[in-house]
This record gives structure tokens, C-alpha cells and sequence, in this order.
């Protein structure tokens, strides 16, 4: 059974080797998702701290989703502070561990994460992804649009310049 559940900062602090643990596998699997070596567990551990700040300031959200009492998924809703932006969040680390993919986790977090992002008035949702990943496909399902994408955005971990897809999603 998957557990889904939304962390504040000092749970996200108390489960923080197993979110870095759900973020090297899917580095270790190949995302693209900001880190190229799966053996920086430190740089990971400090990305997760980072975010954790921003969960305890009130400018983040983190959803995450436990099988047997375990996290194996995480998405984080980053609300926007700028005045002129108040009615927009960027979802990111939509992240699931490889040995739990293919459950619908993934599916389900980002409908709590824009269901959870509506309920709090934004009706704009943005996020970025790798250029012909399978997340795309997942995306579109949902009713995300492309923005358009940018050519040799972020360094693979096979060391190959990708590009990435800005899409976005006007909640109603």
C-alpha cells in the first residue's frame, strides 16, 4: 500500500537519508535531475538541507509518497515570493526511487501537488523537465502544455548536453 503525505521541515529533517536515498537511485538510474555523480551523497544531503530551509521559511511544500513505511517519492511545489508572481508555483523533484516506478506514484503525487497548489489559489503551475523523457508523456496525460525548450540546457550523467522542455499547466 502507498502512503502519500505532505512533510514539514523538521519531519523532512528526521527522514532526510531516505529522501537522499530516493534521489541517488534516480541519479544512479540516469535522471536528469541537477546531479551527475550518484556517489555525491554529500551534495545531495546539502541539496535536500537547502530545501528544508525553504520548507521551514514557508516558500516550499514537500509531498512525498511511503510504501512500507518507506519514502519512495518525493515533489516539492515552490511558490513564488516575487509580488508580481504570487499566483504561480514551479513543481520540481518529482522524483520516484527506480524499484518502486511503474505503481502510479508518480501519476498521484503531481495530482495532490496541483490539487494541493490550487487549494492555495495559484493558477499557474510551471516545471522543467529533460527534453524526451518519459515524464513528458506523464505531463501531457495530465494537461501540461509546452512552453517550448532550450537546447543543451543540463549535463546528463553520461556527460551529454540535454535539452530541456518548459511546460506549464493554468489551473482552473
Amino acid at each position: 500500500m502507498i502512503e502519500y503525505a505532505t512533510l514539514s521541515a523538521t519531519q523532512a529533517q528526521q527522514h532526510l537519508g531516505e529522501l537522499t536515498h530516493v534521489l541517488q537511485g534516480c541519479v544512479a538510474d540516469g535522471a536528469s535531475i541537477g546531479f551527475i555523480d550518484a556517489e555525491d551523497i554529500e551534495v545531495m544531503t546539502l541539496f535536500w538541507q537547502q530545501w528544508i530551509a525553504s520548507i521551514t521559511g514557508g516558500d516550499s511544500e514537500l509531498l512525498v509518497a511511503r510504501q512500507q513505511g518507506r519514502i519512495v517519492a518525493t515533489v516539492i511545489i515552490n511558490r513564488s515570493v516575487m509580488p508580481n508572481g504570487r499566483h504561480r508555483a514551479e513543481i520540481s523533484k518529482l522524483l520516484v526511487h527506480p524499484q518502486a516506478r511503474r505503481q502510479g506514484i508518480a501519476r498521484e503525487l503531481m495530482q495532490r501537488a496541483e490539487q494541493r497548489a490550487h487549494e492555495q489559489g495559484k493558477t499557474l503551475l510551471v516545471l522543467d523537465t529533460r527534453s524526451g523523457d518519459v515524464a513528458s508523456d506523464l505531463y501531457l496525460s495530465l494537461g501540461w502544455q509546452v512552453a517550448g525548450s532550450i537546447p543543451f540546457y543540463a549535463e546528463s550523467t553520461a556527460g551529454v548536453l540535454d535539452a530541456t522542455t518548459v511546460m506549464y499547466k493554468v489551473l482552473t
